[in-house]
């Protein structure tokens, strides 16, 4: 495998008038010349309950700012989990909001202002718009803060795994949700791997796959104090059944479907004997042990991977290296040649959970991509419009 040193233009397209950023590197910020956004006023505390951030609309062209309403259902990671609606790309947007006494989604008409809501919050939106998974938020909270929201405690907190607890599917068109896979089958289904020792379980991340009829989620176990835990890979379909353990616990972490069967992950590859034990990205097919390690010795550290749209690249970023500063990196599968972007400073936050990844984010034809950065001192968002140099990104000099 090659790699290449290259610098693209990034354009700054929010204003200095607080910290914005829009979140998750696998969600759709883009409509047109238009950008989702998260605008909060403090980006150096933890948020706590009562702590508010807007959701908004980037113009690209002139980085004028439109707010759209504000929620308490956010975090510094992920934001509100706001994204465009699949099922009407142009006229809705998807966010978590508050409900009297829990967390729930908001689906508003930005032409309009008209608003219907979700019994539960979102997690993740089919690709089609016609369903979304929900996970518990709150429990997400104790266990990683940056991932999960303040407002309101885990109601199942002293539940190592609940029967009333889990993946719930939400019908999208009623607003209605069912609990589909409980924590406690969850348990029964990987608890062999801790040898009759019983242990507390998070969902931490879940995704449908390309054609919404499976899911794969990140199951861990929650230590006291949250350090040292360890994640199972697990896929099920859309209505819980079928289980498949993807891989045991071990180390897995960020993920992007390239299709309704195949996944790309970090992962230490051990069903696939992978030759490192810190992990690499793997590509994997769902319901076996099939699949191989990509560009050995290049993604050697956890990263945000996603496939353009044409599945030919995949663009990713990494964790600040030891000059303080995160690259954002495209690789062609066709020419196994990968190419540094940028790199881009970023700035040293007292809790972890503060830090501002990149999160690099492709928009629907794969012309434009866009990420968060704090290397003008702030959280921004910044796009880089990659139409023009795709031809010859991956020349050799």
């Amino acid at each position: 495998m090659k790699f290449l040193d290259k610098s693209f233009y990034a354009k700054r397209i929010s204003p200095h008038d607080g910290e914005y950023f829009f979140g998750y590197y696998d969600l759709q910020p883009f409509c047109g010349n238009l950008h989702l956004t998260h605008k909060i006023k403090d980006a150096d505390t933890l948020h706590k309950r009562g702590d508010k951030a807007e959701v908004g609309i980037l113009d690209i062209n002139t980085a004028k700012y439109e707010k759209l309403d504000e929620t308490g259902a956010w975090c510094f990671q992920q934001g509100a989990m706001l994204q465009w609606n699949p099922a009407a790309p142009k006229d809705e947007v998807i966010y978590n909001s508050l409900a009297e006494n829990d967390y729930n989604a908001t689906i508003l008409n930005i032409h309009t202002g008209k608003k219907r809501f979700l019994d539960r919050p979102i997690a993740n939106v089919s690709p089609l718009g016609d369903y979304a998974l929900s996970i518990n938020f709150g429990r997400m909270y104790d266990f990683r803060p940056g991932y999960g929201y303040a407002e309101f405690r885990d109601g199942f907190y002293w539940d190592k795994h609940s029967k009333e607890d889990g993946v719930f599917l939400i019908d999208l068109k009623t607003g209605k949700s069912k609990l589909v896979l409980s924590m406690d089958e969850i348990w029964e289904f990987c608890k062999g791997y801790f040898g009759g020792r019983d242990e507390k379980l998070i969902i931490n991340h879940i995704n449908f796959n390309t054609d919404g009829s499976r899911f794969v989620m990140l199951v861990r176990n929650f230590p006291s104090g949250g350090q040292g835990h360890m994640t199972a890979l697990i896929t099920a379909n859309r209505d819980g059944s079928d289980m498949y353990m993807l891989s045991d616990f071990g180390i897995q972490s960020h993920y992007h479907w390239k299709d309704k069967d195949t996944l790309l992950i970090y992962s230490d590859g051990k069903e696939l004997k992978g030759p490192h034990w810190w992990g690499g990205n793997y590509i994997m097919k769902d319901k076996t042990h099939e699949g191989h390690l990509i560009a050995d010795g290049w993604f050697i550290g956890d990263n945000h991977m996603s496939f353009s749209p044409d599945r030919k690249l995949m663009l990713t970023d990494q964790y600040p290296l030891a000059d303080g500063t995160q690259p954002i990196r495209m690789y062609s599968f066709e020419k196994n040649i990968c190419v540094n972007m940028g790199y881009f400073h970023s700035i040293k936050r007292s809790v972890g959970d503060l830090r501002c990844d990149l999160h690099p984010r492709w928009n629907q034809d794969g012309s434009m991509i866009s990420f968060d950065s704090t290397h003008e001192g702030r959280r921004d968002v910044y796009v880089m419009d990659i139409e023009s140099i795709k031809d010859h990104l991956f020349d050799e000099y």
